[in-house]
């Protein structure tokens, strides 16, 4: 599965939600920084290319739809990032948000409940 580009993921994330989308819907739903539509519809294709997307064709028109699941992505982007930034360690990452105070005792408490019930 190659990398995608900050944009590239941010067009999977719409596509993901709307789960069968024309260039038109997606273009709808970015709200910052929207791109030409034919700069989206390069996107798109290069998502094609990389194997994320299929489509089914309607004359000229394309409607696309995720061939690679949200979730998929999301085990390989976190084991990925873990990996490389804590040293393959869970315990590191989740020393890091303990020590950027973006997660709180309860949460913690709660992870370890849900650590402990699942053996």
């Amino acid at each position: 599965m190659q990398k995608l580009t900050n944009k590239e993921e941010q067009i999977m994330q719409i596509i993901w939600k709307l789960e069968k989308a024309f260039v038109k819907d997606i273009m709808a739903e970015i709200i910052v920084d929207k791109p030409h539509y034919n700069t989206l519809s390069t996107i798109v294709r290069h998502l094609e290319d990389k194997g994320y997307v299929g489509y089914t064709a309607y004359g000229k028109t394309h409607q696309y739809f995720p061939i690679v699941k949200k979730e998929t992505y999301r085990k390989r982007f976190f084991n990925n990032a873990i990996d490389n930034y804590f040293n393959s360690s869970y315990k590191n990452v989740v020393s890091f948000f303990a020590k950027e105070e973006k997660i709180s005792v309860d949460e913690l408490k709660e992870i370890i409940n849900l650590i402990e019930n699942k053996k």
